[in-house]
């Protein structure tokens, strides 16, 4: 068994989620925001249990255990990334090694796959080879079950819909699946269970107003939730650290 008590507090967990920069492009930075470096300060307040960084961001902005630094959190690094250009049809494929992350630190790895696109075998059979490549090295594993494309259009925050994704992450023995909150708890206590043994975090989205977000967090913790995966919804607040003690108090209580 992996320990993934790494990346928990109290049995719980907080990441703060970095890797937008590839996924959306710079659309979502300002002047601040923009610079990793920024992001590392928010994610060493103390409320964060581990950060998720792509390769080139953890290579160049992630200290090194040699540097000093305190209240780093543990790094995960993001395997597979995809542009913003991408059609209906998602696919986002391996531009990471496992090799590597470990090399950078790293203490667990992540990757998307995209339940109901036609591509999603191919992401199926790709995370099945780093699940096992990864959990040979005693790392944690986290995949992004994110339901994209033509057959779930409309549904991505369906309780089926997340649920069978959070379903497929704990048979491809993920540790922990990363999905969307389905709007209400008795909904997303049907993903938990459908999880099995294998913890869910719900996934920040969007930036919202903090009223929204909290009524999500707090639903989907009392659904039985592992924790959260967040981003947007941290580093663009103008008060940063104040969010995340806020979301530190929902997670950890």
């Amino acid at each position: 068994m992996v320990d993934t008590t790494r990346i928990e507090r109290n049995g719980k967990v907080m990441l703060l989620a970095y890797d937008q920069g590839f996924e959306h492009g710079p659309v979502d930075f300002n002047e601040k925001t923009v610079d990793p470096a920024y992001i590392m300060e928010i994610a060493k307040n103390g409320y964060f249990t581990g950060i998720v960084f792509q390769e080139g961001v953890a290579a160049k902005y992630y200290p090194s255990a040699s540097s000093g630094q305190v209240n780093v959190p543990p790094l995960i690094v993001k395997l597979n990334g995809k542009t913003s250009f991408q059609g209906e049809e998602p696919l986002s494929l391996q531009l990471c090694t496992v090799e590597k992350a470990a090399e950078l630190g790293a203490v667990g790895v992540g990757y998307t796959i995209y339940v109901g696109s036609e591509h999603e075998e191919q992401m199926l059979v790709e995370f099945s080879k780093i699940e096992d490549e990864a959990h040979a090295r005693g790392m944690i594993v986290i995949a992004w079950m994110y339901p994209r494309g033509r057959k779930v259009a409309g549904r991505e925050a369906d309780r089926d819909v997340v649920a069978y994704g959070a379903r497929i992450g704990m048979e491809l023995n993920a540790d922990f699946v990363k999905v969307p909150y389905t709007g209400d708890v008795e909904s997303f206590e049907w993903v938990v269970r459908a999880a099995g043994k294998t913890g869910v975090l719900a996934q920040g989205g969007k930036k919202v107003d903090w009223e929204n977000l909290d009524l999500e967090i707090e639903g989907a913790m009392k659904a039985g939730a592992k924790g959260i995966a967040i981003g947007r919804n941290v580093w663009q607040d103008k008060y940063p650290n104040d969010i995340s003690k806020k979301l530190s108090e929902i997670v950890f209580k």
